[in-house]
């Protein structure tokens, strides 16, 4: 596979997961957002099974023991980001909900600083700067920054600090696929055992949700997750990022084209604010690493 193949596979997986954002949106008209989180990463996990069985048939030797800890306090890292981003898609637009998901990018190398002594590179610092300046543009300044975007940004440093603890765990078990199985499993289950007490369910509410459930079960818990993965492997890795940080504007403009969502010109720009800090967060550096090129012989 070609280096273009590649990346026109991983800028479908982004699309998918900016189109997720709309299905989060639409599914909480007829289910709680709890019982769609339950019921879409139950069906997300049985999609990403087979996979993980074919990793553990491969695997040397079982995850050791000692880092089944890790993966735990990366399940609940997970679940708690997702379960705050579902529900805050019942009072955040779609395009708020791509950019302010997308913090975590900044997040991660700041949370890394705190938590594990992690120095960040240098750019971090006026990146976060701009995204956080981008955040109070997108939502209008701080009086009206509302309480669904108070916990999409509650939920993206919760992803940076599962995105932390993935960093140090899948290195020393080299079994991706099955933390992110594993990830998905619990967060379907805690979804489906807590749902029972806060929201009422019925079979017409899962059956009215039923495309949504599917989208964002099948193709962005499933499918997209396998693109990505398959993409990485024929591309490098400053490549990559770009084309995945098109999740956020990708959810704008679906946003635009099926919600009817309109976002006014200084919105825009800190939309463009955030995702430059993304972009700059993520590639910057591997563009640094680079070792010169070595010239030909004459």
């Amino acid at each position: 596979m070609n280096r273009l193949t590649a990346n026109l596979l991983m800028l479908l997986a982004a699309s998918i997961w900016g189109l997720a954002f709309v299905a989060q949106a639409t599914a909480m008209e007829t289910i709680g957002p709890i019982w769609f989180l339950g019921i879409r990463f139950l069906l997300a996990a049985l999609v990403i099974a087979p996979f993980a069985l074919n990793e553990k048939r491969k695997a040397p030797m079982p995850i050791p023991r000692p880092m089944l800890g890790l993966v735990g306090l990366i399940t609940l890292a997970f679940f708690a980001a997702s379960m705050l981003q579902q529900i805050a898609m019942l009072g955040a637009t779609v395009t708020n909900a791509g950019f302010l998901t997308g913090l975590y990018v900044p997040f991660t190398p700041l949370i890394g600083l705190l938590i594990f002594r992690e120095w960040p590179h240098r750019l971090v610092w006026p990146c976060a700067a701009l995204a956080l300046a981008g955040t109070w543009l997108l939502s209008g300044g701080i009086v009206s920054l509302g309480w669904a975007d108070g916990l999409l940004i509650l939920s993206a440093i919760a992803f940076a600090i599962q995105m932390l603890l993935m960093g140090h765990a899948v290195p020393a078990t080299g079994r991706p696929v099955t933390i992110t199985f594993l990830q998905m499993l619990a967060t379907g289950t805690l979804g489906c055992l807590v749902a029972p007490f806060f929201e009422p369910i019925s079979w017409e509410a899962i059956r009215s949700a039923g495309v949504e459930i599917l989208y964002a079960g099948v193709l962005s818990g499933g499918l997209a997750y396998t693109l990505q993965a398959v993409g990485q492997r024929y591309t490098p890795a400053a490549d990559a990022a770009i084309v995945l940080s098109s999740e956020a504007p990708f959810a704008a403009i679906f946003g635009v084209l099926l919600l009817g969502e309109r976002i006014n010109p200084v919105g825009l720009l800190g939309c463009a604010m955030i995702f430059a800090a993304i972009v700059i967060v993520q590639v910057a550096p591997m563009w640094r690493a680079r070792p010169a090129a070595v010239p030909e012989p004459q």
